[in-house]
């Protein structure tokens, strides 16, 4: 802590990384838009904007975590700053929680309300809407990988638990042991989505056919809802191997360990929202296809 400070916050330095970090993410999201929609007629000459970005967002991530991570070593994180640390990851994980519950909201309001829009005077939109999911639409089997899955998932969240209650005692052994095994768990279920994924495109699960054109609301928000799921286990799962690695050295005490500690409560908050997935996207509104 720098000499003459009498109180017990911690006033950062003046950082480059907010700016950089900004400047990233604008280029990765334009990037994004024209690789998508493509520039002049041409896509595939535009997808280097996007890598670009998405490179200068892993350089400030990495650099931003990295000064933070030598802030605590410094002494800098007081109680009162690891408070503020905390109320921090508390409301990010709000924030998180609030943006699956518009993915949730969709397919309730197609799954619960779907019979409002067989009275529309189009009889096209009557017939499309008659049936939930829509009729053509197979479903993915809830008690198959979907099952394992959730099972993967638990799993990693009595290791990462394991985890964290060895560390508290001092125990880096089975600290690690078990931070491994919650890696490898996560690990696993992302290769067992990327095949379920391909497995649903190859045999075309949520294409209606002719005349059924509304089937794709529901393949849309099953994507959208369980790859956003995805993306949080990866996010997670590259979380809990910076905490790996840094535990393998010489980082992180029975008594300093909050990137751990935050660790542990996102990858608790992605297990939560794939039981509510698991539950009504897979079993309760999913169980039968609309044949």
């Amino acid at each position: 802590m720098a000499a003459g400070v009498k109180h017990d916050y911690h006033l950062v330095n003046p950082s480059p990384w907010p700016l950089v970090g900004s400047i990233a993410a604008t280029v990765m999201a334009m990037g994004g838009v024209m690789w998508m929609k493509g520039l002049f007629g041409q896509p595939q000459h535009t997808s280097w904007l996007f890598f670009a970005g998405l490179a200068g967002v892993l350089f400030t991530m990495i650099g931003w975590w990295s000064d933070v991570t030598k802030e605590a070593n410094a002494g800098d994180h007081t109680p009162v700053v690891s408070i503020g640390l905390r109320y921090g990851m508390v409301l990010f994980i709000a924030s998180e929680v609030m943006f699956f519950v518009a993915w949730f909201w969709i397919f309730f309001e197609m799954a619960l309300f779907h019979g409002n829009r067989t009275h529309a005077p189009i009889e096209e939109v009557a017939t499309a809407w008659a049936n939930w999911p829509p009729k053509g639409v197979e479903t993915v089997p809830a008690f198959q990988l979907p099952l394992v899955n959730t099972l993967t998932l638990l799993l990693s969240g009595t290791t990462v638990t394991w985890a964290h209650h060895a560390l508290q005692v001092g125990d880096r052994k089975s600290a690690k042991i078990g931070l491994l095994l919650t890696v490898l768990l996560g690990m696993m279920f992302t290769a067992i989505q990327a095949y379920e994924y391909h497995h649903i495109l190859e045999h075309k699960y949520f294409f209606g056919g002719e005349g059924q054109e509304n089937s794709g609301l529901y393949g849309s928000s099953f994507f959208m809802a369980t790859g956003f799921h995805g993306f949080h286990v990866l996010v997670g799962t590259i979380f809990l191997i910076v905490c790996l690695i840094r535990l393998m050295g010489k980082g992180m005490t029975p008594k300093q360990h909050f990137g751990f500690e935050a660790a542990a409560w996102y990858w608790h908050f992605v297990d939560v929202v794939w039981l509510f997935l698991f539950a009504f996207i897979y079993v309760i509104f999913g169980a039968h296809g609309g044949h």
